[in-house]
């Protein structure tokens, strides 16, 4: 089976906030440029992220054809998009949430003047579902953990882009790590819940745009115990007692020019990732960027900056699919 993570960009209804297209024309061409790489990619089941109101993911699935099962997080972001699957078999949500875990006081996200300073929940919620998979149950949760791009405190409701000096700058970039910080503790509670211990005898996937590289400090958080990396065959195959709470990213198994998700500046980023339980990861077959189909070509995307209303309107998305074959 091949499962993998897929930020859709705004997949909103036209006229409906910030960053939906503006016209229905675009938003039809829109999910018919997704549904197309959907196709492609023919998933067993996709974990998602930006996705606006129930109807899109409707119109997604109709555009795409065949029988799909869905679940879209309670939980959207102040811009109305949330996270959610897409499935060949039937769904069970687990679990629902955006309230930090336990232990986690509330982080500082803006400025002491500013209406909102701390918050104690993350920015969008964390969706975790199972389904019957074979020779057994998969369980699989899919996240969008706070962005780096950094946005400040707007005129006339609109955020701005461009700080005002160099001192907020740095102050924004802050918040933004005590959240995302926040929200992969967060996440890994959830994973320790889906684990139970027992991720040597567990299907347990967690995916999703985490919004950092590999070895970014939230990024590590959620592989739960140091050691056993992917890329250390010899460590990978000493088993040892952290194993069953171990979750492995499935990075060092994507070809290494192909290793990216979206392209920021000009610089390959992988920022969204696939991390396995040990038993799926004893049983990875292939993993990769893009479709499947074109794994020989090379993976192009268009270069996103600080600035994202510049892609209002466009069809696709500005990330690249991350899969795993298992």
């Amino acid at each position: 089976m091949l499962v993998g993570t897929w930020n859709l960009e705004n997949l909103m209804l036209p006229r409906s906030g910030d960053g939906a297209p503006r016209s229905e024309a675009e938003y039809e061409a829109k999910v018919e440029a997704l549904a197309s790489v959907i196709t492609a990619l023919d998933p067993t089941l996709l974990g998602v992220q930006e996705v606006g109101q129930e109807e899109t993911l409707a119109d997604l699935v109709k555009a795409i054809g065949g029988q799909w099962h869905t679940a879209l997080s309670r939980h959207a972001d102040h811009r109305g998009i949330r996270v959610g699957f897409l499935s060949r078999t039937p769904l069970r949500i687990r679990r629902d949430t955006h309230a930090f875990a336990d232990g986690l006081r509330p982080v500082q996200v803006n400025d002491p003047d500013e209406q909102e300073v701390q918050v104690q929940e993350t920015s969008r919620g964390f969706l975790a579902v199972e389904t019957d998979a074979g020779d057994g149950v998969l369980q699989v949760a899919v996240a969008h953990l706070k962005s780096k791009l950094l946005s400040y405190p707007g005129r006339e409701g609109r955020s701005r882009f461009q700080p005002d000096d160099e001192a907020e700058r740095a102050r924004y970039g802050a918040y933004a790590l005590y959240r995302r910080s926040a929200e992969a503790t967060t996440l890994r509670a959830l994973a320790d819940f889906l684990l139970e211990g027992a991720g040597t005898e567990r299907d347990v996937i967690v995916l999703g745009d985490m919004n950092d590289v590999v070895n970014a400090a939230t990024t590590q958080i959620l592989l739960g115990p140091p050691g056993s990396e992917l890329d250390r065959p010899r460590a990978f195959h000493q088993p040892d007692a952290g194993d069953p709470f171990r979750l492995w990213d499935i990075a060092p198994c994507i070809p290494e020019e192909r290793r990216f998700s979206r392209v920021n500046f000009g610089r390959a980023e992988l920022i969204d990732h696939v991390l396995v339980s040990h038993r799926l990861a004893r049983r990875i077959a292939e993993a990769g960027t893009g479709l499947p189909e074109h794994r020989d070509d090379a993976l192009v995307l268009p270069s996103v900056d600080e600035d994202p209303r510049k892609r209002v309107g466009t069809p696709g998305s500005d990330h690249a699919p991350v899969w795993v074959r298992v």
